[in-house]
């Protein structure tokens, strides 16, 4: 009998496996049929030879590069143990397809705009969306499988190990506050106190917490049912809401007035860079950093730019997001260790 986590890891690898291959073939061929539509001979054989060399280069980087890289994380554990900050299924994603498909997606957009130079009759259409956001859905799946891995897939998530510790931090607190208040204030010996749980949400450090609304706290099943938070659940939502900026910058690209211009080399390379975060493992200290600096302030010149060029075919919302976001992070982790801005202060 195959045990249920010898299953998840099959099912994992062939997911991995055909997030890692199938965006090269797709790019490729849009890229072959664009080429082909541009000869005037009807012979296929240009078309059928890069399809070919398509083929060939995933077989080699699987053979030669995915292949043993797995092998050597799935066998020599202590190896993968030591690697601390990066993933490196996510680099070879990033690397090996992510970056080929991006190439041959701008060389399909050359292709079309020679074609329709050439030929004046034809009317510039939209690049078709499904290549490239193909391209990122892989990569966002390679990302939510590599977190999956440490969460089962069935049964109900423990209490996580940070709620723990918070509430045995507080129990220590208390414990050793109120039996210096007793011991001060009188000659009986203090007695052991009850333990009180509190919700982790509510403790954030020992000092004065800002007052505001109580969070609900549901006692009733039904309402305790509806309320539940599962972190593998969370995983899918946060795995596609981070990429929706990168997600629609690249879908700009496909704009006609962005394709048929030089505008389309910026973008695809902005696009690529922002994508380099997705490199760091989940809770790497550095993460919001290279968020920052790599998608956020670049997304604000880029879309700055291309709504004073071409006018507001990247939505103004999403230039409000990326400054709102990159001012806010830099003022509040550095801004306000200034003696100006030091000062706390609350709303009541």
């Amino acid at each position: 009998m195959i045990s249920g986590k010898t299953i998840k890891l099959v099912v994992f690898e062939l997911l991995e496996f055909v997030a890692f291959s199938v965006p090269t073939l797709v790019i490729v061929e849009k890229f072959a049929s664009s080429y082909q539509g541009m000869l005037t001979t009807p012979e296929r054989t240009h078309y059928w030879m890069i399809v070919s060399c398509s083929i060939a280069y995933v077989a080699s980087t699987t053979l030669l590069i995915w292949v043993p890289v797995k092998v050597l994380l799935y066998k020599k554990r202590h190896l993968y143990k030591k690697i601390k900050g990066w993933r490196p299924v996510m680099m070879m994603s990033v690397i090996l397809t992510t970056l080929p498909s991006f190439s041959f997606s701008v060389a399909t957009t050359e292709i079309k705009k020679n074609g329709t130079s050439s030929n004046s009759n034809d009317s510039i259409t939209p690049l078709p969306d499904l290549p490239v956001s193909l391209v990122l859905t892989c990569l966002i799946v390679l990302d939510i499988i590599e977190k999956l891995r440490i969460y089962p897939l069935r049964g109900t998530q423990k209490m996580s190990l940070s709620h723990h510790i918070h509430e045995t931090t507080l129990q220590n607190i208390r414990t050793v506050s109120d039996g210096v208040t007793q011991s001060a204030g009188s000659s009986v010996a203090p007695q052991p106190t009850k333990r009180t749980k509190v919700p982790a949400a509510n403790i954030e450090s020992p000092s004065l917490q800002p007052e505001g609304p109580q969070e609900p706290n549901f006692q009733l099943s039904i309402w305790r049912t509806v309320s539940h938070q599962d972190r593998r659940a969370e995983i899918f939502l946060w795995s596609f809401v981070n990429w929706s900026d990168t997600v629609e910058m690249v879908r700009v690209a496909g704009h006609s007035a962005v394709y048929t211009s030089a505008w389309i080399y910026p973008v695809y390379i902005f696009s690529y860079i922002s994508l380099l975060r997705i490199l760091l493992t989940p809770k790497n200290p550095l993460r919001h950093f290279l968020g920052v600096v790599l998608q956020e302030v670049p997304f604000i010149f880029l879309r700055l730019s291309l709504i004073i060029s071409l006018g507001t075919i990247t939505p103004v919302l999403g230039l409000c997001k990326n400054v709102l976001v990159a001012f806010s992070y830099f003022y509040f982790n550095h801004l306000t260790k200034l003696r100006l801005f030091s000062t706390y202060e609350t709303s009541f």
